[in-house]
C-alpha cells in the first residue's frame, strides 16, 4: 500500500492546507505511509495510525526507521467498532472503496461525529470522475472491489461529496492528486 499510494501521499502533503490544523489519524494506516510523509512535511503535526493490532509491529518498525515515533503513534482497533481518535483531520486512504454504501456512509458519519467544528476528512483513491469517462483505472478498479468483496465499489467525487453532506460536512470538495488518485475533502 505505501508503494502504491507514495504518489498521493505526497500530494495531499503538499495540496492540503496543513497550517490550519495539528493532529490527524490515518484510518487503515498499514506501514504509515501517509503519517510519515506528512509528519517529514510538516513538523507541527503529530498523528495517529489507526489499523488492526496485527499491524502494529509494521508500523513502529516503518516510523522509528524514519525518526518519527515521538510524533506518530499506532492505535489498534476495528473502525467500524472501536472509537475513532479525536483529531484535526480524518484521512481514510483506499478504504471506503472497501466498503458497500451503507458501511461507506457509516465511515463517514463515524469520521464527522469524531471532529470537531472547522475539523476535515481526507478520502482518497482511485475516485472516478463524474462523467464516468476519463479515470479508466477507477472504473477498473470499481471493477476488481466487486469481484474481490461483498459490496465494495468505488465512486465518483459528487457521490462521495453527496454522502459527506449527508454525514453533516458543511463544505466539500473534490482535487486531483496523482495519477488515477483524487481526494475528496469535507469540513466539518
Amino acid at each position: 500500500m505505501t508503494g502504491q499510494s507514495m504518489g498521493a501521499v505526497q500530494a495531499i502533503a503538499r495540496q492540503f492546507p496543513w497550517q490550519r490544523y495539528q493532529t490527524f489519524v490515518d484510518i487503515g494506516a498499514a506501514e504509515g505511509g501517509l503519517p510519515v510523509q506528512l509528519a517529514l512535511a510538516h513538523p507541527h503535526l503529530t498523528g495517529i495510525g489507526f489499523d488492526l493490532p496485527a499491524v502494529r509491529a509494521i508500523f513502529d518498525d516503518y516510523v522509528g526507521s524514519f525518526g518519527l515515533s515521538d510524533r506518530l503513534e499506532f492505535r489498534a482497533g476495528d473502525f467500524f467498532v472501536e472509537p475513532l481518535p479525536r483529531v484535526d483531520v480524518v484521512v481514510m486512504g483506499h478504504v471506503l472503496h472497501d466498503w458497500n454504501l451503507d458501511e461507506k456512509r457509516r465511515l463517514i458519519a463515524r469520521a464527522c461525529e469524531t471532529l470537531p467544528p472547522g475539523g476535515a476528512l481526507i478520502a482518497y483513491g482511485a475516485v472516478i470522475d463524474d462523467e464516468r469517462r476519463a479515470n479508466i483505472f477507477g472504473l477498473l478498479m470499481s471493477l476488481n472491489m466487486l469481484i474481490e468483496l461483498p459490496g465494495g465499489f468505488d465512486y465518483t467525487g459528487a457521490q462521495c461529496s453527496e454522502w459527506f453532506v449527508e454525514a453533516g460536512f458543511r463544505q466539500t470538495y473534490v482535487e486531483h492528486l496523482a495519477g488515477p488518485d483524487s481526494m475528496v475533502v469535507g469540513i466539518k
